[in-house]
């Protein structure tokens, strides 16, 4: 409840730039706009900014990856002549790690907003009207206050399935599983998208007898088959079970397990597990602010509408990040937060107009796309080049010979129109091939730009080498 509700304000209550959340585009929205001089009023539940990618999601979950792919390759080195005893998985000591690392970070953004004088109230902010909002703060006095302009960084949420009943113990969502203090012995895992194979192959590595069921026919819908191909040759002894085309029409818990009912094309099963994890995407958090009270429209999909300057029909209320649809990825949602920074601080030329914004599957191993993909151009004129792993001294050396490396190009100019990689390090290659879209560099750019050898950066040059007649280690097909 709000405690403290002033009719008659005075201008000393009227806030330059209020940001609500401070997630990866909250903060970023609050730390340029105050570098740019505004005063900034940055407003979330948590003790520091950082919100659910830090605190609950990409940083959490890619550290228990890291612990992951630390286990696999000790596992794999010995048949490349290097034994080790089996690994011991001290679940205790991992989650530990995690939060300590998750404690530092959030840390260092609460000393960066400090540094930078910008007023960090830890509470909720809600709308009262299109010119007011109601702070609710956590540790002092809650308050109504007028402002100038308002940047909404809400995120996301966890997607749910309506026919399942979540108790938040046996049946969880992904902020749960970052929870976890021990491994489940059997773990059900429903969406074979991206967040359910990361969780999903951590837990494996770490003894978990993990099992997916996915709606599609495959693992990442929507992701260039051959990509995804890497990773299921590389995964096959990963996971327990695999259920496509599969749904799950009942989960029911009983004497601390899961009695699931899976459905597939041609018939039901009963199976029974520890937790099981749903992971079927993510939804915007629009329901918690009161947004209908300031006339904010919202398409049909439950996103807030903006424009190129990430301004909503509203004046002065801007909204970026997750709340404005897809793709729902922290990078996004930062680089929007600068935009609508620049925007409010009065330079007349920023919009949000990117050409690509790379996305990354931290499996492993890894697969990231940017731009036009294979699937998007099967009816646009274009041409693929691939170049794989098998064929680079560097992937060979390190274990990683079942990569691959494509690029999508105009097929008379050559100008890169898109990319991708699966293979290890695969997120720390596709940068280049996105600046190569947005700069609309060609094959012929990236070919005569001279790559280190031996490096996994060398695929991406000579990939592009095989449009103007043929890459030095590869022949093709």
């Amino acid at each position: 409840m709000i405690l403290n509700v002033r009719t008659n304000m005075s201008d000393k209550n009227k806030k330059q730039l209020v940001i609500i959340g401070a997630g990866p585009g909250g903060y970023a929205a609050a730390f340029h706009a105050a570098d740019l001089g505004l005063k900034v009023t940055l407003v979330d539940p948590e003790v520091n900014p950082g919100g659910v990618c830090l605190y609950r999601g990409c940083i959490p979950s890619k550290a228990l990856l890291h612990l992951a792919k630390i286990k696999q390759e000790a596992m794999q080195a010995e048949d490349w002549g290097i034994a080790f005893e089996p690994p011991s998985v001290d679940a205790a000591k991992i989650f530990k790690w995690k939060d300590e690392t998750v404690k530092q970070l959030t840390g260092g953004l609460g000393q960066l907003s400090k540094a930078r004088k910008i007023e960090y109230i830890k509470g909720r902010a809600r709308f009262k009207s299109d010119t007011t909002l109601e702070i609710e703060n956590v540790d002092g006095e809650d308050s109504t206050v007028t402002f100038e302009n308002v940047i909404i960084a809400t995120g996301s949420g966890p997607s749910t399935i309506p026919n399942i009943e979540y108790d938040y113990k046996f049946i969880i969502d992904s902020t749960d599983a970052l929870d976890l203090k021990e491994i489940p012995e059997k773990m059900l895992v429903i969406g074979g998208g991206y967040i359910g194979l990361e969780l999903g192959s951590a837990f494996a590595s770490f003894g978990s007898k993990v099992s997916i069921a996915e709606m599609t026919e495959s693992f990442l819908p929507g992701a260039d088959r051959d990509l995804v191909k890497i990773f299921e040759k590389e995964s096959k002894q990963l996971f327990e079970e695999v259920y496509f085309k599969t749904s799950v029409e009942k989960a029911t818990v009983k004497d601390k397990k899961v009695t699931v009912i899976l459905k597939g094309e041609k018939e039901s099963q009963k199976k029974k597990y520890d937790k099981v994890l749903v992971a079927v995407g993510r939804k915007p958090n629009t329901d918690s602010f009161n947004i209908e009270k300031a006339g904010i429209e919202m398409d049909d999909k439950g996103f807030i509408k903006v424009d190129d300057k990430r301004a909503t029909n509203v004046k002065n209320i801007y909204a970026i990040g997750d709340v404005t649809g897809e793709p729902m990825l922290a990078h996004k949602a930062s680089h929007e937060g600068r935009i609508a920074a620049e925007v409010i601080a009065g330079h007349p030329g920023a919009a949000y107009a990117p050409k690509v914004i790379p996305g990354i599957v931290f499996t492993n191993p890894e697969i990231a796309w940017c731009g036009l993909t294979e699937t998007d151009a099967k009816d646009k004129k274009v041409k693929v080049l691939k170049f794989p792993w098998g064929a680079s001294g560097r992937a060979k050396a390190i274990g990683t010979a079942n990569g691959l490396t494509k690029l999508i190009v105009h097929p008379e100019s050559g100008i890169v129109l898109g990319g991708g990689v699966a293979g290890k390090g695969a997120g720390s290659l596709i940068p280049e091939i996105a600046l190569a879209v947005e700069m609309g560099a060609t094959t012929e750019d990236l070919a005569l730009t001279i790559h280190p050898h031996p490096t996994l950066s060398e695929t991406i040059m000579e990939s592009a080498e095989s449009f103007l007649g043929g890459a030095t280690h590869y022949l093709g097909k």
